[in-house]
């Protein structure tokens, strides 16, 4: 089994229009509702690959019934209620307009503490971990690291999908797994990564402090993999068009399960696979979904190229 945690969960609503224009009305052609958030969206895709996966986290009684019909899911009911996140996709081109509401504030002082035991207890059959997305008010920076430390302590490997003082507190964790966008990197690093080799530079010293991988994704240039062995960078010759929301989670589901197969992954083929893996999200207009016959089609087509690694060479 893999284990998703989400803390933050939502409603994802997509709005399908002809074209989107600020300032007028517009007709809508349909609308789809979804249970989401990170986590939820990565459980998504792994149960499309063929693996066994469980969602964990906070919600409400509502939401995680509503979760109980399509997912495995465990959540820890300490959320008044959950928020929305709205996506207005554009028909002609893909072009894609997100709207995320913040989400509401766990009141609950033994959440975070029933949460742990919660994933404490399904750890021993639990072969990796993804944690995912915004912590919700009241739940402190600290406790996606805290989930890390406790799966990495008993061998289970583990990616950290956050952002902010919480990317920054997983990166202290060992052995860690993260997987920043842009953005994230460069809040992380205070380093705007432009090329893949300064993405190389700048997350060289979160590896060598102990951090087991950092994968970067950007989008169309696709992704650059850094870890103790060495580094590299994936992209398709040509970029995908369509809606990238939950593209990013298509990529941590494919990375997850190479690192849940084995205890030591072919890291050039993980970022290939994770790639093509992405790039088959951005077809489908949903977040949580691939095209499964896109994604083997595009396999075969990702180019991998080595990068210098910036490790210190062993002495003889």
């Amino acid at each position: 089994m893999i284990l998703t945690v989400t803390m933050n969960p939502a409603y994802d609503m997509t709005y399908r229009v002809e074209r989107f224009e600020r300032g007028r009305a517009h007709r809508v052609l349909s609308v789809e509702q979804r249970i989401g958030g990170k986590g939820i969206n990565v459980t998504r895709v792994l149960n499309q690959l063929g693996k066994y996966s469980r969602a964990t986290g906070f919600s409400d009684h509502v939401f995680a019934a509503a979760a109980e019909l399509e997912l495995p899911v465990d959540f820890v009911h300490a959320l008044p209620w959950v928020r929305r996140t709205v996506v207005i996709s554009e028909s002609g081109d893909g072009t894609a307009t997100a709207l995320w509401e913040p989400g509401a504030r766990v009141g609950d002082p033994y959440a975070v503490e029933q949460l742990l035991v919660r994933v404490t207890g399904l750890l021993p059959n639990t072969g990796g971990m993804v944690i995912a997305g915004s912590q919700p008010g009241g739940v402190g920076d600290s406790v996606p690291a805290r989930l890390a430390r406790a799966a990495l302590e008993v061998g289970v490997p583990t990616i950290c999908d956050v952002d902010g003082r919480a990317l920054q507190m997983a990166a202290e964790v060992p052995g860690v797994v993260l997987m920043p966008n842009r953005d994230e990197l460069h809040r992380l690093t205070g380093i705007r990564a432009d090329t893949a080799a300064e993405v190389v530079a700048a997350v060289r010293p979160l590896v060598d402090r102990g951090v087991r991988a950092v994968i970067a994704t950007r989008g169309a240039d696709g992704m650059v993999a850094v870890t103790a062995a060495g580094a590299w960078t994936a992209a398709l010759p040509e970029p995908v068009a369509g809606n990238p929301t939950g593209a990013g989670d298509a990529a941590t589901a494919a990375v997850i399960a190479a690192l849940a197969a084995t205890p030591e992954p072919d890291w050039p083929a993980l970022l290939a696979d994770a790639v093509a893996t992405s790039a088959a999200a951005v077809v489908i207009p949903v977040a949580g979904e691939i095209d499964r016959t896109q994604r083997d089609r595009l396999a075969p087509e990702v180019v991998v190229t080595g990068l210098p690694s910036g490790a210190p060479e062993s002495t003889p």
